[in-house]
């Protein structure tokens, strides 16, 4: 994440303007490296995150609600004793490094006015969350305890003297002399590439380094040291001025990064989600992409398990098609049976081939056949037809595993894009539960409790004609909607030949613009949700057919028209979830 120290600056600014004398109400502690202050400004209630998850080390302003465990562990209960009630009197940022200092003005156990820095280490899985007594540097509690066996250079837990981590020998970029630059860089044998900002200054990530080297090369490929010296402190005093809070896309949406400037080196690939606050960018995207991530590990085993069923299905229907191929010579054994039975007076036991007169063919050419020496003519007669028989019984029963394994292979492609376009845990649950329906999870006592979970409800959207539009999460929903929720007469949606939801506009008189709508709705929640012209099925509920015995979800139609959408254009559609 792009959480360096030069975004820091930017945060430490504008946090000042909102925690710096405010008092702190309340404490909370609803993950094991995290914390949340409650603080009290100006008669307002502030949230202030402070996280030291290896992954996801942040603070920020949050409008978050998080569930609190049931008994208070001992770290919160250290800060409640000592911090609870005291006033935030100063900020600052560590020699531009990810440290922060906290300081918070409060009275002790005997009542006397004392002085305790928070100070929060965000780097990585080094991250840490420390209280340290200001008068003699003590540290009254650390959120993740670091003794001699971990860390030989400082420790981390009550009573001992704090120790910042090592300082970096790297240039402080809001206070240096091209004279120090030029040392540093000879010193140090730097060369100028895409990391040169990131090895040279404090606080500059690997993103933003690139961004710097990209817009620097682009008007100058061989710049000289002075030159860029001369950019950079450019770039440093212009900071302020071209800050712009931006959250970064893949086409998917995922969240990709962040920072606090537009990096020229992300616009090309990706799209941008402007925000004018700092805190509102970290909050969403902190919260999203936890979301996306935790998301995308508990539907990692569904989507492992599905996607090893479509491989054996594909492999399946490689055998399956070699079989049909080799069938394909059964009609060739059959009539060298005929022949043989036809000429079998001019056959003698020991005979190793024969030309017989091919009557099936226009040109009546001679046909070879080869014999068995050691059987009658009768017995290699009885030879060709028992191939032909059991090739004929070989190619029947192919076919209908081929046709079998072709809608397993459908439906389970569509389980995969189900899986691949969840937005809660309850539709995780949901999928599952289809699978052990469908027998491809084996059932478990445990299961029936998640079986009483809540479960999620269809997508509902209302077009900007106000006409309301279902989409199923998953194939159970798909046939909810389409063969007990809706009209006969409603009209139904479907990305033609590709795997995706059932969408119901529930309306007997579908205008244009709804139709349209639906449709980009539906090649949204499709496998061709990445496509730029997916085209869409839409006929009458009533022409739906479900044939007995088939999966979930799957239905079949004759009767129907197509429309071509851009599924990209579902970001712009007005209407309300």
């Amino acid at each position: 994440m792009a959480l360096d120290g030069i975004y820091l600056y930017s945060l430490v600014n504008d946090l000042k303007k909102s925690i710096l004398d405010s008092k702190i109400d309340k404490i909370n502690q609803p993950e094991k490296d995290e914390i949340i202050l409650t603080l009290r400004k100006d008669r307002k209630n502030i949230k202030l995150l402070i996280s030291a998850s290896p992954r996801f080390a942040r603070i920020h302003l949050t409008n978050l609600t998080k569930n609190n465990p049931i008994k208070a562990p001992m770290y919160l209960m250290v800060l409640r004793k000592y911090i609870l009630g005291g006033r935030i009197t100063k900020l600052t940022q560590k020699n531009n490094d990810r440290i922060l200092i906290i300081d918070i003005e409060n009275r002790d156990e005997l009542g006397f006015d004392s002085v305790y820095s928070l100070i929060i280490e965000l780097m990585g899985r080094h991250s840490n969350i420390t209280l340290v007594r200001k008068r003699d540097n003590k540290v009254m509690e650390s959120i993740k305890h670091i003794t001699p066996d971990i860390n030989t250079f400082r420790v981390l837990y009550p009573g001992v003297n704090y120790v910042y981590p090592p300082n970096s020998n790297k240039l402080n970029p809001f206070s240096f002399a091209y004279e120090d630059f030029n040392n540093f860089i000879s010193n140090n044998s730097i060369t100028f590439d895409e990391t040169f900002f990131s090895k040279s200054f404090t606080g500059v990530s690997k993103l933003l380094s690139l961004d710097l080297y990209y817009n620097i090369i682009k008007s100058n490929s061989s710049p000289t040291r002075e030159e860029i010296f001369k950019f950079f402190n450019n770039f440093i005093i212009t900071l302020d001025k071209n800050i712009s809070y931006n959250i970064y896309t893949n086409q998917s949406g995922i969240f990709k990064d962040f920072y606090f400037l537009k990096l020229s080196s992300l616009e090309n690939d990706y799209s941008n989600i402007y925000y004018d606050n700092p805190n509102l960018l970290m909050d969403d995207f902190f919260f999203k992409k936890d979301m996306q991530d935790r998301l995308h590990s508990r539907a990692n085993n569904l989507e492992k398990l599905v996607s090893t069923n479509i491989d054996r299905c594909k492999k399946k229907s490689k055998i399956l098609i070699q079989t049909l191929n080799e069938c394909s010579e059964k009609e060739i054994l059959r009539i060298k049976g005929d022949l043989l039975t036809s000429y079998i007076y001019t056959i003698k036991k020991g005979d190793v081939r024969v030309s017989l007169l091919n009557y099936y063919s226009e040109n009546e050419e001679y046909m070879e056949i080869r014999l068995d020496p050691f059987k009658t003519p009768s017995e290699n007669v009885q030879a060709y037809y028992k191939k032909y028989n059991k090739l004929k019984v070989s190619e029947e029963y192919a076919k209908k595993q081929l046709d079998k394994n072709s809608k397993e292979e459908e439906y389970l492609s569509s389980v995969l894009t189900n899986i691949q376009n969840v937005e809660s845990y309850e539709e995780i649950s949901d999928i599952k539960n289809e699978l052990i329906e469908t027998g491809y999870i084996k059932f478990r006592k445990s299961d029936k409790n998640s079986k009483k979970n809540k479960t999620s409800k269809p997508h509902h959207f209302k077009s900007s004609e106000g006409i309301d539009i279902y989409v199923g999460k998953n194939n159970l929903q798909n046939d909810y909607l389409s063969l007990k929720f809706a009209n006969r007469n409603y009209l139904w949606l479907h990305t033609k030949d590709i795997p995706g939801s059932h969408v119901i506009i529930a309306s007997f008189d579908v205008p244009d613009k709804t139709l349209e709508e639906a449709a980009i709705i539906a090649a949204y929640y499709s496998k061709g949700k990445n496509s730029s012209k997916v085209p869409v099925d839409y006929t009458k509920v009533k022409e739906l057919k479900k044939p007995n015995g088939s999966k979930p979800g799957m239905v079949i139609y004759h009767t129907n028209k197509t429309v071509i959408v851009d599924p990209k254009e579902f970001d712009k559609l007005e209407f309300n979830k």
